[in-house]
């Protein structure tokens, strides 16, 4: 009687596991199946469920759960499971993506920059990581140019050139700021003027290189001009 209680027992689990596996299959297909007839919501539930009960194992259902989420306007979650797709690095240029765009859309400046950096790191030269690390900074600089930081503007368009040094616009930004700032120092001390010019031509000549646009080529002319007057003051005296 023993051993036919036992053979039972073995017999119900193995029907118990065999029935959980099949709902586990179902959950993941029918995910599949909503995602590619793009009704997100409907692979979310079927994806975060099926991911639930298999302690996030499946870094693949991962992913597609993290683009779900974001596509659901769910940006918690979108960067809980696009974050377990980057630890288990998994299609990792896109997970690191999707992830720092779920900490935009939370507004979390300080991460989202961290993990697009972290991202380069995994990733280096990566054209997509390195354009969100460039555009971020671009941004910075010009907001810290309107508010009257200079200091802060160089110092974000200083950092893109660290990712991608022959990017026009960081390039071009710090000529600018260069040469407004030897202008106004032109007035009280031509020495040092000379210098803050100088340092704008070594980044404009570097822009010039790459760019098309006369207008922005002329900020180079100025330049140079600016410092052959400075040098006939400087003579003269």
């Amino acid at each position: 009687m023993k051993k036919l209680i036992l053979s039972l027992a073995l017999c119900c689990a193995a029907t118990n596991f065999f029935a959980q596996e099949a709902d586990l299959a179902k959950l993941r297909n029918d995910g599949i199946a909503a995602l590619e007839a793009k009704n997100y919501e409907v692979a979310y539930t079927n994806f975060s469920s099926y991911l639930n009960q298999t302690n996030n194992q499946d870094s693949v259902i991962a992913f597609n759960c993290g683009l779900c989420a974001d596509k659901i306007k769910k940006p918690a979650d979108a960067l809980k499971y696009f974050d377990i797709a980057v630890q288990k690095k998994y299609n990792l240029v896109n997970a690191y993506i999707g992830k720092a765009g779920a900490l935009k859309d939370l507004k979390k400046n300080d991460e989202y920059i961290a993990t697009i950096k972290e991202g380069l790191k995994e990733v280096p030269g990566d054209k997509s990581l390195t354009k969100m690390y460039a555009t971020y900074y671009l941004n910075t600089g010009i907001m810290a140019q309107k508010a009257g930081k200079t200091e802060a503007a160089e110092e974000a368009y200083k950092e893109i050139l660290t990712v991608q040094e022959n990017n026009t616009s960081a390039l071009y930004s710090l000529g600018a700021l260069k040469y407004n700032d030897a202008t106004k120092t032109l007035a009280t001390d031509r020495e040092k003027a000379k210098t803050i010019y100088t340092e704008a031509k070594g980044y404009l000549e570097s822009a010039a290189k790459l760019l098309t646009n006369p207008k922005q080529k002329k900020m180079l002319d100025n330049v140079n001009n600016m410092l052959k007057q400075i040098d006939i003051q400087l003579q003269a005296e």
